[in-house]
């Protein structure tokens, strides 16, 4: 159903694993540790320059999934080593940090769309050497570099181009997804040309309303569904020029959803996807309109409905959730397997196509 969506918010956050609470930023890519340009040196030849530009794609954090609920940090090179005939194709998300740079929170969010079957490929737009500070979130104060939107679409299409032309990336399965100026940006990106083209967009913590124009409403062709998700009191955005949300910039007929959290913690939280109700509305919002690998509390639920029992279904892949899958194979004389892997994902996925 296409409308809009108010959610009373009664989530809990997700812990943060301990090697990325303690996580170490890379020198320049943080509000702390970069080097900023003064903005009034930057013209608009460094905006477009292709190699500030090819830097963010370079200083990219890349992790791909490894299994079901699990994935690891990786580099262009190694995934070339490994996909580069071809022989595995990946679905592809596109992350865009907010105005603080990389920091614990962008890692939480690449791993969580990469346990769940991403090859996330996060630019890091502070890696351009010509680079003006733009936010001060001591005191949520944004919009300190105006121009930053143009720099920001500039890597995000890159990325999307770049990754579209990787052999282990499946062309006709990508998201673009941002949090706060990432999410701008996702908002705002514009497409030239088929190689630019995303199939979803998520928003995480912007309005699409804001006092200059640039930054205003969505940009996403009428065939890319939108998912944004804001705090009604999100401290970044109660002023007349932008508070709101995206409701009103969206086509309502290709199952773009806006979800406005009015009500609980998540009312004025700007990171939302911390919370795993919030997780888990993205998730179903993406197996929707995307062609994704069947995740773990998936997988549980089926082999519950066959009659099997995994255990919980909680989306943590242990050895009671593999002993059912192996009783469900071993009934169709298929090998056992030591974990979920190419047969068992279609196996299932044809399962849940007889039942739907």
């Amino acid at each position: 159903m296409h409308r809009r969506s108010i959610i009373v918010a009664s989530a809990v956050v997700v812990c943060l694993a301990t090697h990325l609470a303690n996580a170490q930023q890379a020198p320049g890519l943080h509000n702390s540790s970069k080097t900023f340009t003064d903005p009034d040196a930057i013209t608009q030849a460094d905006i477009v320059d292709p190699q500030e530009v090819e830097r963010t794609w370079q200083a990219a954090l890349v992790r791909v999934p490894t299994g079901l609920g699990r994935s690891q940090r990786t580099t262009f090179e190694d995934l070339a080593a490994q996909y580069g005939d071809g022989s595995r194709k990946f679905p592809v998300a596109i992350y865009m940090h907010g105005c603080s740079g990389i920091w614990r929170g962008t890692h939480l969010r690449v791993k969580f769309l990469a346990d769940n079957g991403f090859l996330v490929i996060a630019p890091a737009s502070f890696a351009r050497t010509v680079y003006a500070q733009s936010c001060d979130p001591s005191r949520h104060e944004g919009s300190m570099f105006r121009d930053v939107i143009k720099m920001r679409k500039m890597d995000a299409g890159h990325a999307i181009e770049l990754a579209k032309s990787l052999p282990y990336v499946d062309p006709e399965n990508v998201l673009l997804i941002g949090l706060s100026q990432g999410g701008v940006t996702t908002a705002k990106h514009t497409v030239f040309n088929e190689r630019r083209s995303v199939t979803a967009r998520v928003i995480e913590g912007w309005t699409c309303n804001a006092g200059w124009y640039e930054y205003i409403g969505l940009d996403a062709p009428k065939d890319e569904p939108v998912l944004s998700l804001v705090g009604s009191k999100d401290p970044w955005y109660q002023n007349e020029w932008n508070e709101g949300d995206c409701w009103e910039a969206m086509n309502k007929e290709n199952g773009s959803i806006s979800i406005v959290y009015d009500t609980g913690p998540l009312a004025t939280r700007h990171e939302l996807l911390e919370f795993k109700s919030v997780q888990k509305t993205t998730l179903e919002f993406l197996h929707k309109h995307m062609n994704l690998p069947l995740n773990a509390t998936q997988v549980q639920r089926i082999l519950t409905d066959q009659g099997y029992d995994p255990g919980p279904i909680d989306g943590i892949w242990g050895q009671k959730s593999l002993a059912a899958l192996n009783e469900l194979r071993a009934e169709r004389s298929l090998p056992p397997v030591a974990d979920f892997e190419a047969s068992s994902q279609e196996l299932l996925k044809n399962l849940l196509r007889r039942e739907n």
